[in-house]
């Protein structure tokens, strides 16, 4: 096979067309509903009895559609559309027995075939590259009209578009099963490891909470005060690791359903009673029907009210404001409260998993809150956006598509 040959099996190969495999065969998937249409459209355009998109490789020709004839495969050297295709130009032959080009095809003296009216459009990408043709042709002489010939043109660079489109497609389908399996792999390891963390260091504190309560650490305040620091510790590790598992596991199993924003509020607040009174925080929701998977939506509003409530500026109670809206596509949900706000250099980075500000008086944490409100939006067909609100505070806007 000539360098030319195998340039042009890789780049068919490039774009999602069938090309030979090792063993020289080849496999033609059954023809898409988009492309059975433009050739049945091409055949009311020319009014001749056969149309087809050939496909043409380094040594065949194959019909990724056509009407009036069986779809086939053939050498390239019996094909009549590579003759000329590579020029790029239309071919119209109103008697391919009266044409040298032709005369001698096996498709043209009897062999395969009596075809006489020929006409082939070459099918060329934006780059140029020739794909194959779209072609025409009859047992009887015939003729194309310049505007059955332009029809002809339009079509063809129609075909190409959605040759591209329907590669695109298929990358995206498996683009998307692909993430889809790393998501669940994901998931079943974080699954693992936080169950292989979490159960040790439950024990740890198991005893770390007795040592507290022995007679020895009511007796030694250097003891207390070091059972105090472990039991700290170790309970910041424990809600990290629960953090890592509900970032890893958000998104993979969605079930939408009609849900309530107030309903959900509601639920997050009974959720937050304790720290929400010590507090002395306010929340206040609006209502809102709209489909959404009401446990994860559950937990995104529970990450941002606790946010709201946690960075709250000092000697100022938590005030937290819950809406919802139908906007363009889709609805709107916005958490606003009043308390430190985000600067605007970091209203993008805080979404990135395990980023932190380390602002004098707030709390620890994980870095993961906002960066799981975040996937939750993505897995939902939506986004998350953080912005200012007059005077201080933070207002989280959630947008979530909608079907129809």
């Amino acid at each position: 096979m000539s360098v030319d040959a195998l340039v042009r099996d890789a780049v068919l190969a490039r774009t999602g067309l069938p090309t030979p495999g090792p063993d020289g065969k080849l496999a033609v998937p059954a023809p898409s509903e988009r492309l059975q249409n433009l050739v049945e459209l091409a055949r009311t355009v020319c009014q001749q009895p056969v149309t087809a998109i050939n496909i043409i490789t380094a040594d065949l020709q194959y019909q990724v559609a056509a009407v009036g004839m069986e779809p086939y495969l053939c050498s390239r050297e019996d094909s009549m559309c590579a003759v000329s295709f590579l020029g790029g130009r239309p071919t119209v032959v109103e008697d391919a027995s009266l044409d040298p080009r032709y005369s001698g095809n096996p498709y043209v003296d009897g062999r395969r075939g009596a075809v006489r009216f020929y006409a082939s459009i070459p099918l060329v990408a934006e780059d140029g590259f020739v794909l194959g043709t779209l072609c025409a042709g009859a047992r009887e002489p015939g003729r194309l009209s310049d505007r059955q010939r332009h029809g002809l043109e339009i079509l063809a660079a129609e075909i190409v578009d959605v040759l591209h489109l329907e590669r695109r497609a298929r990358q995206l389908s498996d683009a998307l099963g692909e993430a889809r399996r790393a998501n669940a792999l994901l998931a079943e390891f974080a699954g693992r490891i936080s169950h292989d963390l979490r159960n040790p260091l439950t024990s740890v504190l198991g005893y770390v909470e007795l040592g507290q309560m022995s007679d020895g650490a009511a007796s030694d305040p250097d003891l207390a005060g070091y059972l105090e620091v472990a039991a700290g510790s170790g309970q910041r590790m424990l809600s990290m690791i629960e953090d890592v598992l509900s970032y890893a596991t958000t998104g993979g199993d969605l079930r939408p359903a009609r849900v309530s924003l107030k309903d959900l509020v509601q639920d997050v607040v009974q959720d937050l009673a304790a720290s929400l009174e010590v507090s002395g925080a306010a929340v206040d929701a609006g209502d809102l029907i709209f489909t959404a998977d009401a446990g994860q939506m559950r937990v995104l509003l529970q990450n941002l009210i606790h946010n709201a409530v946690t960075y709250s500026r000092p000697g100022i109670a938590p005030v937290v404001r819950v809406t919802g809206h139908v906007s363009e596509g889709g609805v709107t949900l916005r958490v606003i409260d009043n308390g430190k706000g985000i600067s605007e250099p970091d209203r993008d980075r805080v979404l990135d998993p395990l980023v932190r500000l380390h602002r004098d008086g707030d709390p620890p944490g994980t870095g993961l809150g906002l960066a799981t409100c975040a996937r939750i939006a993505s897995a939902a067909g939506g986004r998350l956006e953080i912005g200012p609100v007059p005077g201080e505070g933070t207002m989280i806007s959630i947008h979530l598509q909608q079907e129809s």
